[in-house]
């Protein structure tokens, strides 16, 4: 977003959710998995989310949008308000948490993207009802740059983390996710070379048209 990469807010939310979207396609196909609850945060991964939710609606599913403490930004709004234009169903930020419960039971898989890479513990109210209702769920959980509750440095440092089957990180990958051993994207076609030459940053190349790579597990992490 500075003067060397010069990309608004926008167009880097529209990109990365689009890469959550495909991800979370080719992972969790549209046939068997068809209903996505999307999991919103008030700040810029749940903008990502929103944009996904979008993108999911046009390639068939059926996503249903939660966000238990809706963002107030324009963005945002703006965001919220294409996903109405889609006619994709939100439930209703409040204090009783059935509809929550039931969307959870009426769904195939869950799209974090509640809190973000500035996440600072510990987990607040409404997030620290949401967060273990995700978990028990047993629903597939598909995580958005770093599962939420996670440290971006540390990782997994409180107990109320989610523990995603499948991550996308963004850009790059964060340090905090070095002990993740799920399915691990990455989603960030949209850095350009000179940004990527001047941090070393080593990407890996991009399969054909998609949006999303796949990462190697570490070795460490691969079954024997």
């Amino acid at each position: 977003m500075g003067s060397v990469g010069a990309f608004s807010l926008d167009q880097l939310m529209e990109l990365a959710g689009l890469a959550c979207a495909q991800a979370l396609a080719s992972v969790y196909g549209q046939e068997k998995y068809p209903r996505v609850l999307v999991c919103c945060g008030p700040g810029n991964q749940g903008g990502d989310g929103l944009v996904a939710a979008r993108h999911l609606g046009m390639f068939g599913y059926k996503p249903t949008i939660y966000m238990p403490k809706p963002g107030s930004k324009d963005i945002y709004k703006r965001l919220k308000t294409q996903c109405d234009n889609m006619d994709i169903e939100t439930i209703p930020p409040s204090s009783d948490l059935e509809p929550f419960r039931a969307a959870l039971k009426s769904s195939d898989v869950i799209l974090d993207a509640i809190f973000g890479f500035s996440f600072q513990g510990p987990v607040r109210a409404p997030f620290d009802t949401a967060l273990p209702l995700m978990t028990a769920s047993k629903l597939p959980i598909v995580s958005v740059d770093i599962p939420s509750g996670w440290n971006v440095d540390q990782g997994k440092v409180e107990e109320i983390g989610l523990e995603p089957d499948v991550l996308v990180s963004l850009t790059a990958p964060k340090e905090g996710v070095r002990a993740f051993k799920g399915r691990h994207f990455l989603g960030g076609r949209f850095v350009p070379k000179r940004l990527d030459e001047k941090f070393q940053l080593n990407l890996p190349l991009y399969p054909g048209i998609a949006q999303v790579v796949e990462l190697p597990q570490p070795e460490s992490n691969q079954k024997l």
